[in-house]
């Protein structure tokens, strides 16, 4: 597939800056596969669409502050570090702003002790970058002088208040280790989970790590060339088997957000020892599976997310749920009608539900 294919228009007053208040009156898009039948509804309304028994699978990971300005120790002009990835060494994996980058050169950050050097280049335009000061005093200087990142096509800066009070946190983000938010969650609020427990909803979590995974753009020419960073990801037995148990009573599983789909998936697709058929099996790891049209979906009924980007393999997972064969297509009519409707686009953007 030529990646060209992943382009649609958008407007760019429908880039959504913030999110709606509260979360749960955003806009729905509810698509039916099998009637291939659309109908516009707000979030709240979300239990109209699910049945009693249906199981909600959300990501629990938390953002952490991982952006990181500093100046270098010679001339003091001002760079910018990305956390990206924890490594075995200590050392992480970043995205490094600024012109003229140095091996072993020192950066520093106004009001810590924390100093970062420069150890290598990587693949992809990562650098290794290593820290003098580890462990939990290590987060705690991360806490204090780090920000909360935000997609570049969000304009206005999220103040430090509203970060604090988790501005760009879903409201049962939990597990700290994302640099990104699994954003179909923020749709969410504690009100709205309530109403769904009290109709008979279960709701589960596992955890993924959002990263580089998640929202590199496709720049190769054909889809087939992307590689998938790999992200962490864990998926527990108490939940494996709670999964089990609903696949094989014809229960629904919708996943809440891509990532969530991608980790069960990967534990369901991924030959492991002992494993049966279509079934999950209990995992910690990384998971660079990459989702595109032509995949056949072992685990999930129903997929909640919000609208992607063009060029991003969320756009293509979303398009592989819709159809095996005909699911980009189908995806970009959707989002056509999403645009004449006015529906809000990307993070904290509106929402759609694909059953």
């Amino acid at each position: 597939m030529k990646t060209k294919r992943l382009y649609y228009y958008l407007p760019k007053n429908l880039i959504a800056q913030e999110s709606v208040y509260p979360r749960d009156r955003s806009k729905l898009l509810v698509f039916d596969k099998r009637k291939s039948k659309i109908v516009h509804d707000n979030f709240f309304n979300l239990k109209k669409y699910l049945k009693k028994d249906d199981i909600l699978v959300f990501n629990d990971t938390k953002v952490i502050p991982a952006r990181l300005l500093g100046k270098r120790y010679k001339g003091g002009r001002p760079i910018e570090i990305f956390l990206l990835k924890k490594l075995k060494n200590g050392n992480w994996k970043c995205l490094v702003g600024g012109k003229r980058r140095h091996l072993v050169e020192r950066i520093e950050f106004q009001g810590s002790k924390l100093i970062a050097k420069i150890v290598k280049k990587l693949d992809n335009g990562i650098w290794q970058i290593s820290f003098n000061i580890k462990g939990d005093r290590f987060w705690r200087e991360i806490k204090k002088i780090g920000f909360i990142p935000t997609p570049p096509y969000i304009k206005k800066e999220i103040q430090a208040e509203k970060a604090k009070k988790g501005y760009y946190q879903t409201v049962y983000a939990k597990k700290e280790g994302s640099v990104a938010a699994p954003t179909a969650g923020f749709h969410f609020t504690q009100r709205l989970i309530k109403e769904l427990k009290k109709k008979g909803i279960d709701i589960v979590f596992v955890t993924l790590h959002v990263g580089l995974g998640t929202f590199m753009p496709i720049k190769e020419r054909r889809v087939e060339e992307h590689k998938m960073h790999p992200e962490y990801f864990k998926l527990n037995k108490y939940t494996a088997d709670f999964l089990n148990k609903a696949k094989n009573d014809k229960r629904r599983i919708i996943a809440v957000g891509t990532t969530t789909a991608r980790a069960l998936e990967f534990c369901a697709a991924t030959p492991l020892p002992r494993r049966k058929k279509n079934l999950l099996i209990p995992f910690s790891g990384e998971t660079n599976l990459f989702i595109k049209p032509g995949y056949k979906f072992k685990i999930i009924d129903g997929l909640i997310s919000n609208f992607h980007l063009p060029y991003s393999t969320l756009l293509l997972l979303v398009s592989a749920f819709i159809g095996e064969k005909d699911g980009l297509k189908k995806i970009k009519e959707i989002y056509k009608e999403a645009i004449k409707k006015k529906y809000r686009f990307y993070s904290f953007g509106d929402a759609m539900f694909i059953k």
